[in-house]
């Protein structure tokens, strides 16, 4: 098994941030969710939860970038659903989530992709020395 060492090469890079995060959707009632990300980047992130959630089902995300800035507040979708294997070592039978962003306003946006940015930085300087 290969660990995933920070930035992926997609269409939007996703870099491992850490960053608190709330999932409100409809299955039923408007249930509230808090997680964490597993990855971010400016096109959406993946979550990590006890349970599955429909695909393309529609989401409210609010993203605590822990940068002492407002949460970003958008719609999003469920894209993917993986759910981890039992010998996994961190979080076995746990659900890795997809969540695309479909509104992010352009000024979250920017301040999301300079953080990322610089996050990356460091993290190469870091990895370098």
């Amino acid at each position: 098994m290969t660990l995933w060492g920070g930035l992926d090469r997609r269409r939007f890079p996703r870099l491992q941030y850490p960053c608190l995060v709330i999932i409100r959707h409809s299955q039923g009632e408007k249930e509230i969710i808090l997680t964490h990300t597993e990855n971010v980047g400016i096109g959406g992130i993946c979550i990590t939860l006890k349970q599955s959630l429909k695909m393309f089902a529609p989401v409210e995300v609010e993203l605590d970038l822990l940068d002492f800035e407002n949460h970003i507040k958008c719609a999003g979708k469920i894209v993917w659903s993986v759910r981890r294997k039992s010998e996994e070592k961190i979080k076995p039978l746990f659900y890795d989530i997809g969540v695309e962003f479909t509104n992010l306003q352009e000024q979250d946006r920017s301040r999301l992709e300079g953080i990322i940015q610089n996050f990356a930085k460091h993290q190469q300087r870091v990895s370098h020395q």
